[in-house]
């Protein structure tokens, strides 16, 4: 389904504000942003360091609320939520991916992907670790699930931390820096798999620095000082496979 004829937005946001008080001095991260996301869209976003791209994507990912105007996820109002219902959105509807990992060093693989599965009761402990086998298997991980992750590189790792996203079949992956602390391959390997998913029809909201790294998104969305200054489609996103076949022969993309 092409993200320009997709129905509904999967995200909405409208006004949308931020402010802070540092001191006596008020600082706007965010002034009157407006945005919506398709479903089925990959999505770039990029900016300078304290342009509020990092504060609209904790927004996203409903670790964060704006002072000001509305943001609707999957048809939900985010901003009229209690506690506990953010906290279900966040486990049901969202999948996150950081640069830093965020594995558990002393679990395996197969526990650290299981652990969003931990909130849903009605999950049992099998079907459970099938799911969590199952993801490690799409990321290429099928062989090293009881692998702790000192036992495994940087992009292994991450592969990790994308099938611990998507084990609760979330509609919108958020990914923050994913490739920062990765070499050239690891990172194209990275983003094939962020475009398989894609491709699987899962929405991709990923947040970047690197311009060789946007080029495989098929939207860039630029923040400046508050505010989105570019929102365009990128007509011809790289192939990272393509990539990867010119590189040497891909191993474990699944």
């Amino acid at each position: 389904m092409s993200p320009l004829t997709a129905d509904a937005p999967i995200i909405a946001v409208r006004g949308l504000t931020k402010t802070y008080r540092m001191g006596e001095v008020t600082v706007s991260a965010l002034r009157g942003v407006e945005a919506r996301i398709r479903r089925g869209e990959f999505v770039a976003i990029s900016g300078a360091s304290g342009s509020g791209k990092s504060t609209f994507m904790n927004i996203l990912g409903c670790l964060d609320q704006p002072t000001a105007g509305s943001y609707e996820l999957d048809g939900k109002a985010v901003q009229d939520l209690k506690p506990d219902e953010l906290s279900l959105v966040r486990n049901r509807k969202l999948g996150f991916v950081f640069q830093s990992f965020n594995l558990l060093s002393r679990t395996s693989a197969l526990e650290n992907v299981e652990l969003p599965l931990l909130y849903r009761s009605e999950v049992s402990p099998e079907s459970m670790r099938k799911k969590a086998q199952a993801a490690l298997g799409a990321v290429g991980l099928g062989e090293r699930v009881h692998h702790h992750p000192n036992q495994l590189s940087g992009g292994q790792q991450q592969r990790v931390a994308i099938a611990r996203a998507m084990v609760n079949d979330p509609v919108v992956i958020l990914a923050d820096e994913p490739t920062g602390n990765l070499d050239t391959r690891s990172s194209v390997e990275i983003m094939a798999l962020f475009q398989g998913l894609n491709a699987k029809g899962i929405t991709v909201v990923l947040v970047t620095h690197e311009p060789d790294i946007a080029a495989f998104a098929g939207r860039l969305i630029v923040f400046r000082d508050g505010l989105i200054i570019r929102d365009e489609i990128n007509p011809s996103p790289m192939d990272a496979r393509a990539e990867l076949v010119k590189m040497k022969p891909a191993e474990g993309i699944a």
